[in-house]
């Protein structure tokens, strides 16, 4: 119980100093906060994988932030993580949040030692992936001059698709060779094209919600 306390608190520590420190990137621009948000809250997994040892403890704060960021989007509420009303493309930060959901009662409860492996490990490939490579590929994606190419009504350019593509084949080549699994060096390839393709054809945020949940469901197939 103090265990799960403290890595509450922790979290909601964490969780301030992320949002307060997002302002050093405000002279770059709302975006850059934004996109520093969606990359660095991502390791708060890694803080649930050390003090959280069941699915409701794990899902108590993901659970608020899906209220406290519908509230935010809806409302404005913390700026520094909206968009402006004229440029706003979805629901993406309450994604985010269903998201951590979601992971929280599914690897914390029913697949805690899927097949022998811990389950919130296979959590944290999902997660890394919608924050890290889906958050590196954005910046990069504007900051690079590359081509365009449009799925439907989503337009996304070549050299964002291809750090997305690299930088989940890192995550999940890492997590599959860490935990034995044969080929993994194939299975990450293909796993990881999967994924670019499904980030490429997710629209108005909701790659938050298809990358990293369809990125584990795979994962679980594959292992």
């Amino acid at each position: 119980m103090k265990r799960n306390i403290f890595g509450l608190i922790i979290s909601i520590v964490f969780i301030g100093i992320v949002i307060f420190s997002s302002k050093i990137f405000e002279k770059a621009g709302k975006e850059a906060s934004r996109k520093y948000i969606h990359i660095v809250l991502s390791n708060w997994w890694l803080i649930a994988m050390v003090f959280f040892n069941n699915p409701i403890w794990a899902s108590v704060l993901p659970a608020i932030f899906v209220v406290v960021n519908f509230l935010s989007y809806k409302y404005n509420i913390i700026k520094l993580m909206e968009r402006d009303a004229d440029s706003r493309d979805g629901l993406g930060t309450v994604y985010y949040a269903i998201t951590l959901l979601v992971l929280s009662i599914l690897t914390f409860g029913p697949l805690q030692n899927y097949k022998e492996i811990y389950g919130p490990l296979i959590g944290l490939a999902g997660v890394a992936v919608m924050g890290y490579a889906d958050g590196i590929a954005a910046i990069v994606g504007k900051s690079v001059k590359s081509s365009s190419y449009k799925i439907g009504t989503t337009t996304k350019t070549l050299a964002g698709s291809f750090t997305m593509l690299c930088i989940t084949f890192i995550i999940l080549s890492g997590f599959l060779a860490y935990i034995r699994v044969p080929d993994w060096f194939i299975k990450s390839a293909i796993l990881s094209l999967i994924t670019t393709i499904i980030e490429a054809v997710s629209i108005k945020g909701t790659d938050n919600l298809t990358v990293p949940l369809l990125t584990v469901g795979m994962l679980l197939l594959v292992i």
